[in-house]
């Protein structure tokens, strides 16, 4: 069974991992509108991995007895200033969801919820990938720019991800 502590936890990381899918779908949205299939491909990707994500969160908690509690998610933005602000804004948000996964285990050490944090050491284990991925990705568009051939052979290199 888990603590209201918790529970209040995992229905909130729910919550952003939602958020999470909602704004690399909207980022897609955006990379599409851009002739940049590749990048939409890649953030459509991770739209689907950031669901999964929610999922696993989901099962977990009825797994314990819990019961999530759905909430609220805001609006993604649908504009940006280039793809490379694009890729900044992964980064960091992938950053900020390493500090909200930081922050539930914490809560789990707290509660003395030994299977939560078994549970969570996945999560924690999938930000430091996320991270990784974002932040090459970050440095390899400022390598080659925001126009041209270079940016079209990086469009084409993110669009042969083939899974998370």
């Amino acid at each position: 069974m888990l603590s209201k502590a918790i529970l209040e936890g995992m229905n909130e990381q729910i919550k952003h991992e939602i958020s999470s899918a909602y704004l690399y779908l909207a980022m897609s949205a955006y990379c599409e509108g851009e002739n940049l299939p590749g990048m939409a491909k890649w953030l459509k990707m991770q739209w689907n991995e950031e669901l999964e994500h929610a999922l696993k969160l989901f099962d977990y908690v009825y797994d314990r007895d819990g019961v999530v509690t759905l909430q609220g998610i805001d609006k993604p933005p649908a504009r940006y200033k280039s793809p490379l602000d694009v890729f900044r804004q992964v980064c960091a948000h992938e950053q900020k969801v390493t500090a909200l996964i930081n922050r539930l285990y914490e809560v789990a050490l707290k509660e003395k919820d030994y299977a939560t944090q078994v549970e969570l050491q996945w999560f924690i284990k999938e930000q430091v990938e996320e991270e990784k991925n974002a932040s090459e990705i970050v440095a390899q568009m400022e390598m080659v720019g925001e126009s041209g051939h270079a940016l079209a052979l990086m469009d084409r290199q993110l669009g042969m991800r083939s899974k998370g």
